[in-house]
């Protein structure tokens, strides 16, 4: 049997992508004022149970002002990181690749306008499955449309919490931190 590979957009095959910096530096306030601000609204909005408008009109009502831009566009301009591409097209010619990411409505719009995603064989994105990394339904979720056991899957993220999580359902996980240990690592699940 093919193996499915799973692989994390942000931080993965697309750098630039973290805009939070920008955001609390436009908005002048701390990285805890905007987590205190956001509430569950910044987990509902990943997971397409409110869109940018709702969470910016309350996270307005709680910052004091209101937040006229929609900052998460404003401050989202992903590269694709070429090698990590280049390892996602080698292992196309044996395997089903996916993406699974957690994100929201603007920045997934974003990637399709670029043809970000047009790598993949499928695109499982948290707005549009209603569950988030590093749930384990998300990853459940993947297994079942796929049809693949978890022992057939390699996930590939740059973040600890989403690997563990996977792992504890028995997906094979790489952290990933550059395109030349995620080669490495990929070799040692194939030998």
């Amino acid at each position: 049997m093919k193996k499915l590979y799973i692989f994390d957009m942000g931080g993965v095959l697309t750098y630039n992508t973290d805009v939070f910096p920008n955001i609390i530096n436009y908005l002048k306030i701390t990285e805890e004022e905007f987590i205190t601000y956001s509430g569950e609204n910044l987990r509902k909005l990943i997971d397409g149970k409110i869109g940018t408008d709702e969470f910016w009109t309350k996270f307005s009502l709680k910052y004091g002002k209101k937040v006229e831009e929609e900052l998460f566009s404003k401050f989202f301009n992903p590269k694709i990181n070429q090698r990590t591409r280049d390892i996602i097209e080698r292992l196309k010619e044996i395997s089903r690749v996916v993406c699974g990411t957690n994100t929201l409505d603007s920045h997934y719009d974003c990637h399709l306008k670029h043809g970000d995603y047009n790598i993949f064989d499928k695109v499982y994105a948290s707005n549009k499955m209603g569950v988030s990394k590093p749930d384990p339904d998300f990853y459940w979720y993947i297994l079942r449309e796929e049809g693949v056991k978890p022992e057939d899957t390699v996930f590939i993220d740059d973040t600890e919490e989403n690997i563990l999580s996977a792992q504890k359902i028995g997906i094979k996980s790489i952290l990933f931190t550059d395109p030349d240990s995620l080669k490495q690592q990929i070799k040692s699940f194939s030998d």
